[in-house]
């Protein structure tokens, strides 16, 4: 088996690889794990990973100009696919970063965190960073091992809005609920950063190694 990990140029993507290797070192069977920016290694790859940090105009235009856009479309048809904070963000139609237009796998949009209130009656910062409960609002086989309300590592600006709630299997709370983790069918995508979040990230990635893309 063999799993791609999207390059496209944005942000440090050899701790996602580190990981993820991490993450495959407890599997039975270890897959290929390749980090690659070549549209063709992604279109051979039985899974994918789609990671990513920075701008999403800078990330929406990187995608467009290697071909790799297109490829990520073909596999968010048929395979087991992962994407991780801007590479969630990016299946939505519509980010109100640089007005950008995404994928359009997910119908919905992107948008900023308005300045509100925490518990304390303090104004919350922006970007929402650090570490954050997540509440899974569904069954998923990667939540197995996860305990419910665990905690993950988030460093965002912009939070997911979907049309369809019925894709939402996570939600945080930083001001207000939003969803963070959304799914349907062979695609699974977090808002906050697997990487970073020590054994309940790790947790997530092996499960995912493992994963055979249903429900």
């Amino acid at each position: 088996m063999k799993v791609a990990i999207v390059n496209y140029g944005m942000g440090n993507l050899h701790s996602v690889l580190h990981s993820v290797q991490a993450a495959n070192q407890l599997q039975q069977k270890p897959a290929e794990i390749i980090l690659t920016a070549e549209p063709d290694e992604v279109y051979a790859a039985d899974k994918i990973i789609f990671p990513g940090q920075g701008a999403m105009p800078d990330c929406m235009s990187a995608l467009l100009q290697s071909g790799l856009a297109e490829a990520l479309t073909d596999g968010l048809r048929r395979k087991p696919f992962f994407g991780i904070c801007v590479g969630a963000q990016l299946l939505f139609e519509f980010s109100e970063e640089g007005d950008t237009a995404g994928l359009g796998w997910f119908q919905g949009t992107v948008l900023r965190f308005q300045s509100t209130l925490g518990a304390d009656g303090r104004p919350l910062k922006i970007p929402h960073m650090g570490w954050n409960r997540v509440h899974q609002t569904q069954n998923h086989p990667l939540f197995a091992g996860v305990a419910q309300n665990e905690w993950f590592y988030f460093v965002h600006s912009y939070y997911l809005l979907p049309h369809d709630s019925s894709i939402v299997m996570g939600k945080a709370d930083y001001g207000n609920d939003f969803a963070c983790i959304v799914g349907r069918d062979n695609v699974f995508a977090t808002q906050f950063h697997t990487e970073k979040s020590h054994m309940a990230g790790l947790q997530l990635l092996s499960n995912f190694l493992r994963w055979d893309g249903t429900l």
